[in-house]
């Protein structure tokens, strides 16, 4: 149902579902709307997803100022492929900006007909400036108006641990003081355990406004934290390594079957001096591995001091495909210079509050 090449959205009822669908045809897949959290979840943890592909994580951001839309593609009445997209709106010329983050999902997630279809689906409905994904995945086919962009929203570079290596080998390719560090920390007088409340947390956001303060960078406000915790549920648990019943240092991850992704972590002046980082990234990468998950990423590098400690944990980084843009707009060449000089200036007014 095309004319002229350009998808024409029908009305249809899918198998089971009973609810009004919007469907766009190209080539062999159809694209639709997901509406039901099981059937997303239960996608996108079968086909390898992301956990920011996740239906929780769309309901955090949806709480904090951006749309997330799910959908599914279909082929011969299968789903093929998946893709949470985020959008949040902008300011005039722009409008909005569309982003896939970690994903899309399935075998033809990357395929050409999958990906024109999103973002005709995100031109149509948000009218957004560009469409951007960042992949899972090490390489990515440059299609036919597709751009490789500067801007990124997470880092393509990282490290990122094989779960499905023994104990002794992933201790074998760390740095030889990070082996070390993790036995001090481990003999010091330190309990982890799961966060499982909300006074818990909130004991441990104080040790991460700490460490902001700190190490000088920004955080959400107190709300999207607790979001996370009980919107994302099972698949964000919180770790903290603890002193006399109070938290010294805490890991927060985000998890589907395959792949864990840290999201926050921090200690105190107190943790620092026990290395409690150590032992508890390595209670983090033991337990993940105990459940059965492929692989353990530390959540991006950004050439710090923070970098420097997760490279000591393996022989090598991890580069990933990077960001690619679909341009939607007439706008989106000012938008793709506009937005590093954005970023310069917001970077050097925090560095006058210092």
């Amino acid at each position: 149902m095309k004319t002229n090449n350009i998808p024409v959205p029908r009305v249809c009822f899918h198998n089971h579902y009973t609810i009004f669908l919007a469907v766009y045809n190209r080539g062999m897949i159809e694209l639709e709307r997901c509406t039901r959290q099981e059937v997303w979840d239960d996608y996108v943890l079968d086909n390898g997803g992301h956990p920011l592909q996740l239906w929780g994580w769309g309901q955090v951001k949806s709480a904090h100022g951006w749309v997330a839309d799910r959908v599914l593609g279909y082929e011969d009445e299968k789903i093929v492929a998946a893709a949470q997209i985020l959008t949040k709106k902008l300011p005039m010329p722009f409008r909005a900006i569309s982003y896939v983050p970690r994903g899309p999902v399935g075998e033809q997630g990357s395929s050409e007909a999958f990906l024109t279809l999103i973002g005709d689906f995100t031109k149509r409905g948000h009218h957004s400036v560009a469409l951007s994904i960042e992949p899972d995945s090490a390489e990515f086919p440059l299609l036919g108006g597709w751009k490789k962009s500067k801007n990124k929203i997470l880092p393509a570079e990282t490290v990122s641990l094989d779960l499905t290596m023994s104990e002794s080998d992933l201790l074998a390719i760390m740095a030889k003081k990070t082996r070390q560090y993790i036995r001090k920390s481990a003999a010091e007088n330190i309990t982890i355990k799961t966060v499982r409340n909300r006074l818990d947390l909130e004991k441990c956001l104080d040790v991460y406004r700490q460490t902001s303060h700190r190490a000088g960078f920004s955080l959400h406000h107190d709300q999207y934290y607790l979001d996370v915790f009980s919107l994302m549920g099972d698949h964000s648990p919180v770790f903290a390594a603890y002193v006399d019943d109070q938290p010294v240092a805490f890991l927060w991850l985000a998890v589907s079957l395959d792949t864990s992704y840290e999201l926050y972590g921090g200690m105190n002046e107190q943790g620092a001096a026990l290395r409690a980082n150590y032992a508890l990234k390595w209670h983090a990468i033991r337990k993940t591995k105990e459940w059965g998950l492929k692989n353990y990423d530390f959540g991006g590098l950004i050439e710090d001091g923070v970098s420097n400690f997760k490279r000591s944990w393996t022989d090598h980084d991890t580069i990933l495909a990077g960001t690619y843009d679909l341009p939607l707009s007439s706008a989106y060449g000012l938008w793709a210079s506009a937005l590093p000089r954005g970023k310069k200036v917001v970077q050097k007014l925090k560095s006058l509050r210092k």
